[in-house]
């Protein structure tokens, strides 16, 4: 179960603005479909890349005191703790920002009826 909802926080979250994002969708209205297809792909990569690389710096701090040849078992459950609190809360952060979108679509579908 944990892997899933790793999946779909890392599917969806990241949305840091990238250079590829905006213009890639916006330029190629009327492209291939297997290059469009190809570009959300790598962008997808990207942000899941992004995702990497945030967590890691934060658990990095957060549980390693000094570094050594091995984990010792405290610094050990840290890293699985942030990691999995990490997940949880991007997942959380997702839910919510659907949850709003859905809630001004309904509000802006309200006012136009």
């Amino acid at each position: 179960a944990r892997e899933g909802r790793g999946a779909a926080a890392a599917g969806g979250s990241g949305d840091t603005g990238s250079a590829m994002d905006a213009p890639s969708a916006a330029g190629l209205g009327g492209a291939d479909p297997q290059l469009q297809r190809f570009i959300e792909v790598e962008t997808q990569k990207q942000r899941f890349q992004q995702l990497v690389h945030q967590m890691t710096e934060l658990c990095w701090e957060k549980c390693m005191d000094k570094p050594g040849p091995k984990l010792d078992s405290r610094a050990e459950t840290c890293f699985v703790n942030c990691v999995e609190r990490f997940i949880d809360t991007s997942q959380f952060i997702l839910n919510r920002l659907e949850q709003t979108q859905k809630s001004k679509s309904a509000f802006s579908e309200s006012l136009s009826d």
